[in-house]
């Protein structure tokens, strides 16, 4: 019964998770075309588009996605929350800047449906990192209390 459960609130964290993140994709799709089109390179447009979806990313995984998490050490999770979504960033821009190179490289231009699927395909790979990042290092499940040290309800030892 147990493991029924624990498979049921795993698929509905992710459930969650993937629903905030779906709109953080469509804002930072949104902003990354924006920027483009106002003559923004890739690789800084992808690293503004990031930043800017990035807000709404931190609170829905907060106060939606993992709710039930800890709340203790905001500040720290804050700073967490901030490093992972850094190393998220980079590792995005780093392979929208690496796709851009290979389409230059092999059509001799990077168009803008090119950069589309790279940017794309960068989000897919950048979500499952930042999924395992945030479930297990900025909003870890809270500790049971080991059973040595629950109160057992009896007045002596």
């Amino acid at each position: 019964m147990g493991r029924t459960r624990n498979l049921r609130r795993a698929g509905a964290l992710s459930l969650r998770f993937l629903i905030v993140g779906a709109v953080s994709t469509a804002i930072e799709i949104a902003a990354f075309n924006l920027l483009m089109l106002a003559g923004v390179g890739p690789v800084a447009a992808k690293v503004i588009a990031s930043l800017i979806a990035l807000v709404n990313a931190y609170f829905g995984n907060r106060e939606w996605a993992f709710r039930s998490r800890s709340r203790t050490g905001a500040g720290r999770q804050m700073l967490r929350f901030l490093f992972v979504n850094a190393v998220c960033t980079g590792a995005g821009a780093a392979g929208v800047w690496g796709g851009a190179r290979a389409l230059e490289a092999i059509y001799g231009e990077a168009g803008p449906v090119g950069l589309n699927i790279v940017n794309l395909v960068s989000i897919a790979f950048v979500t499952v990192l930042r999924f395992a990042l945030y479930h297990f290092f900025v909003f870890p499940p809270t500790r049971p209390i080991p059973a040595t040290e629950r109160p057992s309800g009896r007045l002596g030892p």
